[in-house]
């Protein structure tokens, strides 16, 4: 089970990361409809038209996203057990009746209808699947559950992104802002299936003494700290705002830019990729730095409070490797704006924060993980023993 469940966490993983470079790319809107591919059933897209241009990347985002769908429902009749046949059945049913009635609709329907519709007959077979084992231990259905659900409404904010990118509100393309609600949930995704990968794995059982003193407040604090830098990041990338400032650790050459009109057009005039900056994309890169600074800082304190008190070996790790991601996104970030925003580097910027948040999240939840041994005795215990449970003596 543990690593079936991380196989599907590293295939979201790959799927972020494609996600990343399609946005980087800018070429979401390759191909124009859904979820058909340029009216074609997704999975017979002829080769020479999926090898042309941006096509090839939002179709494999597409057919990966297809994959993660398919091993979250696999995944969750699997943890579900036996017991998850029936709920799944009548899941399965359901959304196959809802897709065929929107088809009977009309055209405007005609994209969550099948949507729907494919859907349905999948989970519909994965409870046709002879499962006879008990479900995993407590808590760790629901998780699987709650993945269930989000898989499908992220496949459906996609979807929804490429109907309704036309479609304007307040000056802004809906189209838009489902897309950067649809990247946020994505990286929310996945953090969910690392952490049913982590209850399902052995760490999760050594890592059996709570953290205490100032690193069991630095841990949620620091993670907050990133998952409010990838928030950030996530709005410029969709805003396009990437390269609103062209130079680090400078911004056009001053500490924090000037961004009245006259330095807006100075700005303007000045660059050479015809796409003009605003002032709301100036100050939104300028937090993101900030917000860089803090996190790296934060993640740097709670590696030195690691080191200074007798913290679980398996958070202490955790926090180290957690310190070194950080280190490499600082490192990206740099060179994105160093590279004029290179498609790979960017990418890399994305799967780093994405793995970055994650471990963050895993570590913190780590450090508050039941001990098995009464915390007032903890400190005679030895590392050895404090590591697997189940082995100090009575």
């Amino acid at each position: 089970m543990f690593r079936f469940s991380a196989f599907t966490a590293a295939c979201t993983l790959v799927l972020v990361c494609i996600g990343g470079l399609v946005t980087s790319k800018g070429v979401g809107m390759s191909v124009p409809d859904w979820p058909t591919s340029y009216g074609y059933n997704m999975f017979a897209l002829p080769l020479s038209t999926w090898l042309t241009g941006g096509v090839f990347d939002e179709h494999t985002h597409r057919l990966v996203a297809t994959i993660v769908g398919t091993l979250v429902v696999a995944q969750t009749r699997w943890l579900g057990g036996a017991a998850s046949r029936r709920p799944l059945g009548i899941i399965g049913v359901s959304e196959l009746l809802c897709g065929l009635l929107l088809l009977k609709l009309g055209p405007d329907w005609k994209g969550a209808g099948h949507f729907l519709s494919g859907i349905g007959g999948l989970v519909l077979l994965a409870s046709l699947v002879p499962v006879k084992n008990s479900p995993a231990s407590a808590g760790i259905p629901s998780l699987v559950w709650a993945a269930f659900v989000l898989v499908q409404f992220q496949g459906l904010l996609g979807g929804l992104r490429v109907v309704l990118d036309k479609v304007v509100v307040s000056d802004t393309t809906l189209g838009t802002v489902l897309g950067l609600i649809h990247g946020c949930l994505g990286q929310a995704f996945f953090v969910l299936l690392c952490f049913i990968a982590l209850r399902l794995s052995p760490v999760w059982q050594r890592a059996s003494v709570p953290v205490q003193g100032g690193l069991r407040f630095l841990l949620p604090l620091a993670t907050f700290a990133v998952c409010a830098q990838l928030l950030l990041g996530a709005s410029m990338r969709h805003q396009h705002a990437g390269l609103a400032i062209h130079d680090f650790p400078t911004a056009y050459g001053k500490v924090w830019p000037a961004t009245d009109s006259a330095a807006l057009e100075r700005y303007n005039h000045a660059r050479t990729d015809e796409v003009e900056v605003t002032a709301f994309q100036i100050q939104l890169q300028m937090f993101h730095r900030i917000g860089a600074v803090i996190a790296v800082s934060l993640v740097a304190a709670c590696a030195l409070a690691s080191r200074a008190s007798s913290t679980d070996p398996v958070v202490g790790r955790g926090v180290v490797i957690w310190t070194c991601l950080l280190g490499v996104q600082f490192a990206l970030g740099a060179a994105t704006i160093w590279t004029a925003k290179a498609a790979d580097v960017a990418t890399a910027h994305v799967a780093v924060g994405a793995l970055s948040l994650a471990t963050g999240v895993l570590v913190t939840l780590l450090s508050r993980r039941q001990s098995t041994v009464p915390i007032r005795d903890a400190s005679h215990v030895s590392p050895k023993t404090a590591i697997w449970p189940g082995s100090v003596p009575s």
